[in-house]
């Protein structure tokens, strides 16, 4: 599988690079290490005053400061891949963050793992995110970590039947090694609790089809080697599966993106887009 990590310099930008040696992945990944020096964004609190005398020295000041982070970035990037023994290259390019990434991004077979920038629902509403941009733009999986790296033990997929959270359970089944390894000879199943929120009342007969369609990806985790837990829920999609989450506690969030337009999207969000936000843990997004 090919990976390109992003590395910003931030400590969300190194827990991205050190999750690259805890995924349970079933074969070993060439990967791209990339940091973005955005120029562009320096000189954009300038555009409204051009002609004031002296703004070049400070815009050429901060542009400095940027290339030394990236010189300090791009060293600690290559340090970390020796450390956790992982073959891969780091590239430092110039340009706006977000679309030089999805520039970079692999088309197949490939994923895109990036740091959450945490910025506040003001920002995101009024400039969006790098990691929203790449989650909602990106041709392949993206995992948008929020936490330092640990070792995946339970992970909760939220299925609705649609095209993109089969792709999802595909990922599972194929991408990612069922179990954590123990010692040298031992392993564990890790637990899956695969979750399908329905937008509808609390009926017998509606729980009975959630259940089925819960029990059919069920059935594949658990043949792959998964531990699993079945469980339905009723109500809107991402605050029920929010819910869940809090309750279960899972290292890793995975769900298909569900592929709206720009403008229903911006008009409604889409639940993984909603996971991606609100999530205390890291979250995978698969296409």
């Amino acid at each position: 599988m090919k990976i390109l990590a992003a590395h910003d310099g931030s400590a969300c930008g190194k827990w991205a690079m050190e999750w690259l040696g805890r995924l349970p992945l079933t074969s070993p990944s060439d990967i791209t290490v990339l940091h973005v020096v955005d120029v562009a964004s320096v000189r954009a609190p300038f555009v409204v005053q051009p002609v004031v005398v002296g703004n070049e020295r400070f815009i050429r000041e901060e542009i400095d400061r940027l290339e030394r982070r990236a010189h300090k970035t791009v060293a600690e990037a290559k340090q970390s891949l020796a450390a956790m023994k992982l073959k891969g290259k780091v590239l430092k390019e110039r340009g706006a963050i977000g679309k030089t990434i999805l520039e970079k991004a692999p088309k197949r077979d490939g994923m895109i793992v990036l740091g959450n920038r945490g910025l506040s629902a003001l920002d995101r509403f009024m400039l969006g995110s790098v990691s929203m941009q790449v989650s909602l733009h990106a041709p392949c999986p993206v995992l948008i970590v929020k936490e330092p790296p640990r070792s995946i033990k339970k992970i909760l997929f939220a299925t609705d039947g649609s095209k993109a959270s089969g792709k999802a359970l595909q990922f599972l089944t194929t991408h990612m090694r069922a179990h954590i390894l123990k010692g040298r000879h031992g392993k564990s199943p890790i637990e899956v609790v695969a979750v399908h929120a329905m937008p509808l009342p609390n009926r017998s007969e509606l729980k009975e089809s959630g259940s089925r369609l819960v029990q059919g990806s069920a059935k594949k985790l658990i043949e792959s080697g998964y531990g699993v837990v079945e469980v339905v829920g009723f109500g809107k999609p991402a605050d029920t599966i929010l819910k869940i989450a809090a309750k279960t506690k899972p290292d890793l969030v995975v769900t298909g993106a569900k592929g709206l337009g720009a403008i229903a999207r911006f008009f409604l969000g889409s639940v993984s887009y909603q996971l991606a936000q609100h999530t205390t843990c890291s979250v995978l997004i698969v296409r």
